[in-house]
């Protein structure tokens, strides 16, 4: 159980809902997995379009809550009037902020992302913003009004796990009370399992299970490696070393003359 601007979530796991095969596969993927939360694009539910509608009800179907997000905006303004529209369209206030800034690495504009969410939390929204493991910008973002972080692991799609760990495990450590999702760039369980064991709250993810040869058994791998993984932190693992420490006590042991 997780909770997120005072809102208990079941599962640490969140899936997008774009690039499945079939709707089919979408829903039984969060069927498998479990997941809490699905996160939709705006763009991708065109009102009265009569697809968009479909969808909206497929969404609606799998009995989760909702994090609409603002893909594919790249100003501060488009990400805001995204959100509006957002909010009237899921009925929700929550919103995962996205504003992009480099076309090739997908890597958010840290100055319209504060711009943005200064403007959407004063405007009563709870927002998630996407944003990199940057402490300055992780400051300023709650001090925007942001109650949530959601630092990228890699490029959005790239499957290349965490590729700053010790940005992320500084990020976790700089601001221990604030929930934390680590967002884009999975690829493999392994790689979700690894992010909650730095003390992250919950991963999200979306091309990693899409783009899978089999989606589900994916979504419910990543499951499974979210669950492991939160345990490993809660259990206080031990520290590594660089020199061996025999597991088999030495004292008794029987000596031959």
């Amino acid at each position: 159980m997780v909770e997120f601007y005072g809102t208990a979530v079941s599962s640490r796991l969140m899936l997008g809902t774009a690039q499945y095969p079939s709707p089919a596969i979408l829903a039984d993927a969060f069927q498998r997995s479990k997941a809490g939360i699905a996160t939709v694009s705006v763009r991708r539910e065109a009102g009265s379009d009569q697809a968009g509608a479909d969808f909206w009800a497929l969404i609606k179907e799998l009995g989760v809550a909702i994090l609409p997000n603002t893909a594919g905006c790249h100003s501060a303004r488009e990400a805001i009037t995204t959100a509006q529209m957002a909010r009237e369209l899921f009925d929700t206030d929550w919103i995962k902020l996205e504003v992009i800034g480099h076309t090739d690495t997908l890597q958010p504009d840290p100055f319209a992302l504060v711009e943005a969410a200064k403007a959407l939390c004063a405007d009563g929204f709870k927002v998630f913003p996407y944003t990199t493991e940057d402490l300055i910008l992780a400051d300023k973002l709650l001090d925007a009004g942001c109650e949530v972080l959601m630092p990228w692991g890699a490029p959005i799609g790239s499957g290349l796990g965490l590729s700053n760990i010790y940005g992320l495990r500084t990020l976790r450590a700089q601001f221990p009370d604030v929930p934390m999702v680590v967002d884009a760039g999975l690829g493999l369980p392994s790689q979700a399992a690894h992010a909650m064991e730095l003390g992250f709250d919950a991963v999200l993810l979306n091309t990693a299970v899409a783009k899978a040869g089999d989606p589900a058994a994916m979504a419910e791998g990543f499951a499974g490696a979210v669950q492991a993984g939160r345990l490993a932190f809660e259990a206080d693992p031990m520290e590594p070393r660089d020199m061996a420490a025999p597991s088999t006590p030495v004292i008794g042991k029987a000596f031959l003359s």
